[in-house]
């Protein structure tokens, strides 16, 4: 039994590198933990360190003791493979099915194989990047693909080790290295489409590494829960996934020493109150908790929005070859920005009376309509008489278009939020940075009150910190400073088609 009072002396034994890359992971974890097993303080006084710890060490035993197990059953059907081979040639002579020198006496049918004993694959909180594009791969045998479905396959794999998502040093480096040499090699000599047809061995070989790792049923049923996270229409699948979570539990395959037994009863919880109140049109995950959630994922955060993390250095040529999500807007707003990445940030200033809300309350109208879900945060004017007449008179309100007096906590469920007025909402340049580093795949618009010079009010690190700044120098007039479309101008109370 392998635990934290002999950690140390019974790694020795065990050959990391012949393990999955989760039980190499958590060594790395436990090692700068402890200080190499020199302090043992953050596992006593972190309740998170020592629940990983203690899952870690758990999984280790069960996957020590299941391979000494299959060791022994190996050795044992060794000592016993001649013994069985004889008696089964007795038995086959007796029914006459074989003579004693073992030739057939007679046509033997074939029989189907006897069941062999279940493989029970690692249990895991996430498969690795490796094993999925395995399984992606095994997935196209004996299926028609187009030369562009291949060769996205091909850079999705290539951007994975480019970001080094998978690394060199990967247990299954050499699956990958065969996988991303027969895609090149099937890309160059195909045609427009092809039928793919993997070898029978490689096939089977492949598959069966697919299935080294499974993701815990409990963390599977955290990632559904996390998605419905602020979207309307979530009833149906919340009532689902509650019964789901119910009948895993009566059939054991949740139980009590789940490690994340208690997150789950949680889960079970909010699901009921959600799906049984018929005034809860959302599922709102308060913030602690789902930082919580997305801690157990593994910065699930990043994962379930698409977020990938490129590299700190990178050759100029693949970097040119990046792609770059853009929002991909139109007419009076594309000449005024240009075509901003998708988790832009923008300040618009000006001074009193110029027509900066109007031309935000009509912004917000448009990426409302054609864009996602925005809020509006209106703390300069509050929800008065005024903003419904900015409304009403841009003709903007819009089912994904909300109006807020104060910031909320929880914005997870907008795409874009306006923030009418910074000045008035109080916050500092370091409150901005960290609203966007806590909301990475969000757009925000600043809207700053301005001096009698014309300058806005704040640090200047405001307006170095954004990719657009939007002035309104004179009365109904907008021109753009920023790094899409700089000099781009529009006339703010100009009449313009509703879908530009």
């Amino acid at each position: 039994m392998i635990a934290t009072n002999n950690y140390f002396n019974q790694i020795d034994r065990i050959d990391f590198s012949a393990l999955p890359d989760a039980f190499k992971k958590g060594h790395e974890f436990l090692v700068k933990a402890t200080n190499n097993g020199e302090s043992w303080t953050s596992y006593q006084s972190s309740d998170t360190v020592k629940k990983t710890i203690d899952i870690y060490l758990a999984k280790l035993n069960e996957f020590v003791n299941n391979s000494k197990q299959a060791e022994r059953k190996q050795q044992k059907k060794g000592r016993q493979q001649q013994t069985d081979k004889e008696i089964m040639q007795e038995a086959m002579i007796k029914q006459g099915i074989v003579n004693p020198d073992g030739s057939p006496k007679k046509k033997i049918k074939k029989t189907a194989k006897l069941k062999t004993e279940e493989f029970q694959p690692v249990m895991v909180e996430r498969i690795p990047e490796e094993l999925r594009y395995i399984k992606r791969f095994v997935n196209l045998n004996r299926k028609t693909k187009t030369k562009d479905e291949i060769l996205r396959f091909i850079n999705s794999l290539q951007k994975a080790i480019l970001e080094k998502r998978i690394r060199k040093t990967s247990h299954y480096a050499e699956q990958i290295t065969f996988v991303q040499e027969k895609l090149i090699g099937l890309y160059n000599d195909m045609k427009a489409k092809i039928k793919i047809e993997l070898k029978p061995e490689t096939f089977d070989a492949l598959k069966k590494i697919t299935g080294d790792e499974k993701v815990m049923p409990s963390v599977n049923f955290i990632k559904r829960y996390i998605s419905m996270n602020g979207k309307p229409g979530m009833k149906e699948k919340a009532k689902q996934l509650l019964q789901q979570i119910n009948r895993a539990m009566d059939k054991s395959k949740v139980t009590d020493n789940d490690p994340y037994i208690t997150e789950i009863h949680e889960l079970k919880k909010n699901l009921k109150s959600f799906t049984t109140d018929k005034l809860q049109k959302v599922l709102e995950i308060e913030k602690a908790t789902l930082n919580g959630l997305e801690g157990i994922l593994g910065c699930a955060c990043q994962q379930l929005n698409g977020a990938n993390e490129i590299p700190a250095v990178m050759n100029s040529m693949d970097f040119a070859n990046l792609e770059f999500d853009t929002i991909g807007l139109k007419g009076k707003w594309f000449d005024l920005i240009g075509d901003p990445s998708s988790n832009f940030t923008a300040m618009v200033f000006g001074k009193p009376k110029m027509g900066k809300s109007y031309l935000c309350i009509d912004f917000a109208g448009y990426l409302a309509r054609h864009q996602g879900r925005v809020l509006y945060v209106a703390k300069e004017e509050g929800l008065d008489y005024t903003l419904q007449q900015k409304l009403n008179d841009k003709d903007v309100a819009h089912p994904n278009l909300f109006v807020a007096s104060v910031l909320p906590d929880n914005l997870s469920q907008y795409d874009f939020i306006f923030l009418d007025s910074v000045t008035k909402l109080g916050l500092t340049p370091d409150d901005l940075t960290r609203l966007r580093r806590l909301n990475p795949t969000k757009s925000f618009i600043f809207i700053f009150q301005s001096t009698k010079d014309g300058k806005f009010r704040g640090a200047n690190s405001f307006q170095h910190d954004v990719d657009v700044v939007i002035e309104v120098p004179e009365k109904g007039r907008a021109v753009q400073m920023g790094r899409f479309n700089q000099g781009g101008e529009i006339e703010i109370f100009d009449s313009y088609p509703r879908a530009a």
